[in-house]
């Protein structure tokens, strides 16, 4: 009886283990899924793979699967354009990311450096592909390849981004000639090179080049695993470029709407700013200007809503970048005695935060005073600009020593002509300079009592005011001439922004230039 019993209570343990086991694998299996559920959705429905990579995330702790769901999520908000975001789950458990897997290692380097890339942090996207490419070495056999071709990627789409056409076409052919069995069967992956491809022909003017590329990614899309609707939006964008430089413009505006929906409908506020740009450009172009006005207004209103998206992604990198280097040196505090050596780290985590703060100061005054100047000497042909009291404002506390270095960029900025840049921002200028957009408007409101936009504005204003009084030909060129060589994308922003700096309309400053001209010519001789 004994016996039996004994055998009885064995079944049942054994049954029971069975049956954990059981639930166990079919546990792990819904977990697999839900996981190539939420890689699948990233790039057509990401705040459904948010959804999904967040829901396992409250089940799992193992490093190597929370890497790989930050990852997701971070891919996901990208695909949105919320960039802060992005760089948030991009670097949570960065100092951690050392003890996974060497070929996750290396997608976490590369969707950084992309991500600081877009940011216009060229300095740290690079740092990123270097690290990627030092792992790479360490990838398992199988992982190469993958590795390899995400790394050459990035490289080019940072040579394309960046209009460095020449490293872009070499990467590209050694690309190619690298990976040529991989890309035959991978559709997907060709899409991605052929894209970087037609942007680059693009850019260079090779419009030829460029459709035959993007009529084969168009080709490519319908046999691609997943449903990427950015890929979409960023292929029939190009397509509307191409069409725009053949001047097909019913065309062109067709497709820019076309990769506009796309861009609705993951949310993606940047790619819509590039989008809209080129429809008010066409628009433009086909000479329709109730369309152009109202998609202007579009642009400048997403232009807005990027630019403080980038600020504060910005400012987010920096401040993670801090708090990371932070718990760092509390871990090596913790592990060595020597304070010194900890002190010297303490400190060149401050001077590194330090270098990433901007300069602004002297050009306003001696742009303000060389107009003053002028009009004073047109014969009473001038508008007196009555000066304003200026209100005093709180400003932030800044290292003196990191102040110098903020004026001894801005003054090197000043002299050179990267404020004609359209695509200029607070948080392109932060990047470029290698600070933060706090100190960077900081420095910039002290010493020129100006916000960033005023003070591109007068710049831009005074760079076109030299022209027109040391150039005879500036005169007889058209507003929108001026508008475009000056860094604004239309005509009547240009004219807003310079009666605001100067007082008066270009129209009326050029004909007092010219009234000026025509006093100081010399008198002939029968009058």
């Amino acid at each position: 009886m004994k016996q039996r019993y004994i055998f009885h209570s064995k079944i049942i343990y054994l049954f029971g283990l069975y049956a954990c086991l059981c639930l166990t694998t079919v546990g792990h299996a819904q977990d697999n899924d839900l996981l190539d559920k939420a890689k699948e959705l990233v790039y057509s429905d990401p705040d459904e793979s948010i959804k999904i990579a967040e829901h396992i995330l409250r089940t799992h702790d193992q490093l190597q699967e929370v890497s790989q769901l930050h990852l997701i999520i971070a891919q996901s908000y990208l695909v949105k354009g919320n960039m802060d975001s992005a760089i948030k789950y991009a670097f949570k458990n960065s100092n951690h990311l050392n003890s996974v897997a060497p070929a996750l290692q290396v997608e976490h380097y590369i969707f950084k450096a992309t991500l600081l890339r877009q940011l216009y942090l060229d300095s740290q996207s690079q740092d990123y592909v270097l690290k990627a490419k030092a792992l790479s070495e360490k990838v398992k056999p199988a992982f190469k390849d993958p590795v390899g071709r995400l790394i050459a990627l990035e490289q080019i789409n940072y040579y394309v981004d960046r209009r460095l056409s020449a490293e872009a076409f070499l990467a590209i052919n050694e690309e190619e000639k690298r990976f040529k069995s991989t890309y035959k069967a991978s559709p997907d992956q060709k899409i991605k090179l052929y894209l970087a491809k037609v942007k680059l022909f693009n850019n260079t003017a090779a419009v030829d080049s460029a459709a035959t590329y993007l009529h084969k990614t168009l080709s490519l899309i319908p046999n691609s695993k997943i449903n990427n609707l950015q890929q979409k939006a960023l292929a029939y964008k190009e397509l509307g470029r191409i069409n725009l430089n053949q001047k097909a413009f019913d065309d062109s505006e067709r497709n820019f709407f076309i990769a506009s929906r796309f861009a609705e409908i993951i949310g993606n506020v940047p790619l819509l700013l590039e989008i809209n740009k080129y429809l008010s450009i066409s628009y433009l172009a086909s000479n329709k200007k109730s369309q152009h006005k109202v998609y202007n207004d579009k642009f400048m209103v997403l232009n807005t809503q990027t630019e403080l998206i980038e600020q504060e992604a910005v400012n987010t990198f920096y401040n993670l970048i801090t708090e990371q280097n932070e718990i760092v040196l509390h871990a090596q505090k913790q592990t060595y005695t020597n304070y010194g050596y900890i002190l010297w780290l303490v400190v060149l985590v401050v001077v590194l935060i330090a270098v990433f703060i901007v300069f602004k100061s002297e050009a306003r005054k001696k742009r303000l005073n060389e107009i003053i100047n002028y009009i004073e000497i047109t014969k009473n042909n001038f508008l007196e600009v009555k000066p304003t009291k200026k209100v005093s404002k709180k400003r932030i506390n800044i290292p003196e020593e990191t102040e110098k270095t903020i004026l001894a960029k801005l003054k090197r900025f000043e002299s050179s002509k990267r404020f004609l840049n359209k695509d200029m921002s607070l948080a392109v200028l932060a990047g470029q300079f290698e600070t933060n957009t706090k100190y960077l408007s900081g420095v910039i409101n002290k010493h020129y009592n100006d916000n960033f936009n005023t003070f591109i504005n007068k710049l831009r204003i005074n760079y076109i005011i030299t022209k027109l009084k040391n150039d005879s030909n500036y005169i007889n060129y058209k507003i929108s001439f001026l508008a475009e060589e000056s860094g604004y994308g239309s005509h009547s922003s240009f004219a807003t922004v310079f009666k605001s700096v100067v007082g008066m309309s270009p129209v009326t400053f050029i004909k007092l230039i010219q009234e000026e001209r025509k006093a100081n010519q010399p008198k002939s001789k029968t009058e």
